[in-house]
């Protein structure tokens, strides 16, 4: 295994390693190249057992055997002090404490729960997105009381949200703003978590409503997509897309589909004329995020991957494509009503969760943002 460019393997924990998000990232992190799981957290039922007893496991590859004896600790911060990096699979409900409380213990939070994601100094990071807004956590670390030396906490966005907005920074790249977008969902029943929605709500049946769903996709959306602004004041601040104000509406449904969110997204260019469909086409195809530039191992060949079938993409067939790191994109063609319109396929439980934040951090250690002794 190649090790990360200092040349040490770095130790890594995972809070809510029980839980469906957690599950992901043991998956995932017990075959890095850079990361080694070196503690497993989760709640006072779990703590003390063996991992393999204390989870009730359900990924499609058994538990990998570098975990499976490993005891589980409650989540406090003690336990993960050898830790360069933890990564939180923990519900909401649970999550803004615990974080708060490891990042005041200074250390560095990659996490997947939506507590922190409207905090003003705390990144919201898709990233094969806005990894340039990591410049914002010296501002993170100097607010908080004591101030911080390694300690911080890294968000990754809402499971649509994220795999929308990765064409959407392709085409604002190449085509400049856009101004506004229309996005419809059809979300796979994993990212309700486990275990989810009853099965008599969703077999034979399409529920038009997810809590919040839509509130958060056009808000986050604006988030990623803006820059940092210097405010009058010194602070940093994020610009909302400010400078080229966007208007974003979702519509969003749960399907009847296990892994994989595919969404209908039409957009409005600020530019006129706008780009032509193989204009958007050749963009998307194109687009290469700073991740993978820079060598991020878990980053995908093609962050974008488009389609020229006409019924394509599937979530049954394309799901699992580079193991669910990047989007599928499809149907790219002329909008009547705005310019162009397209279909994404974004793999919820990987791109959409673990694999955002173990990308998140592995960019944070290439440059230098996490400190590895």
């Amino acid at each position: 295994m190649s090790k990360n460019p200092d040349g040490k393997q770095i130790k890594v924990g995972i809070l809510g390693a029980t839980g469906t998000v957690g599950q992901r990232f043991v998956t995932l992190l017990a075959k890095h190249p850079w990361f080694t799981i070196h503690v497993l957290g989760a709640s006072s039922r779990s703590a003390g057992k063996p991992y393999a007893q204390a989870v009730t496991w359900k990924q499609t590859t058994p538990i990998p055997s570098v975990v499976r004896d490993v005891i589980v600790h409650e989540c406090y911060p003690e336990h993960f002090a050898e830790c360069a990096i933890i990564f939180s699979g923990l519900d909401a409900d649970a999550a803004g404490e615990i974080e708060s409380a490891f990042r005041s213990a200074d250390l560095a939070i990659f996490s997947n729960a939506k507590n922190y994601r409207r905090d003003p100094s705390v990144p919201l990071i898709v990233p094969l997105v806005n990894d340039s807004h990591l410049s914002i956590i010296p501002q993170q670390q100097a607010l908080q009381n004591p101030p911080l030396k390694k300690g911080f906490i890294v968000t990754n966005a809402n499971c649509s949200t994220t795999g929308y907005v990765i064409p959407l920074r392709a085409l604002e790249r190449a085509f400049g703003p856009i101004e506004s977008c229309l996005v419809t969902t059809m979300q796979a029943i994993s990212g309700a978590g486990y275990p989810g929605v009853p099965s008599l709500d969703i077999i034979d049946n399409v529920v038009p409503y997810i809590g919040g769903e839509e509130e958060k996709m056009e808000w986050e959306t604006l988030k990623i997509l803006g820059g940092i602004a210097d405010g009058d004041d010194g602070m940093k601040t994020f610009d909302m897309h400010a400078r080229h104000p966007l208007r974003v509406s979702a519509s969003c449904n749960r399907v009847p589909v296990i892994d994989g969110h595919t969404m209908c997204v039409s957009v409005r260019f600020q530019r006129r004329p706008p780009p032509s469909p193989q204009q958007v086409r050749e963009a998307l195809v194109a687009y290469t995020p700073e991740a993978q530039s820079i060598g991020c191992p878990s980053v995908p060949v093609h962050a974008i991957f488009v389609h020229e079938e006409p019924d394509r993409p599937q979530p049954r067939l394309d799901r699992y494509y580079q193991d669910g790191a990047g989007v599928s994109v499809g149907r790219v063609r002329q909008c009547p009503v705005l310019d162009i319109k397209f279909v994404v396929l974004a793999n919820n439980v990987s791109i959409g969760a673990a694999t955002s934040s173990i990308i998140n951090a592995e960019l944070a250690v290439l440059k230098g943002v996490v400190k590895v002794e």
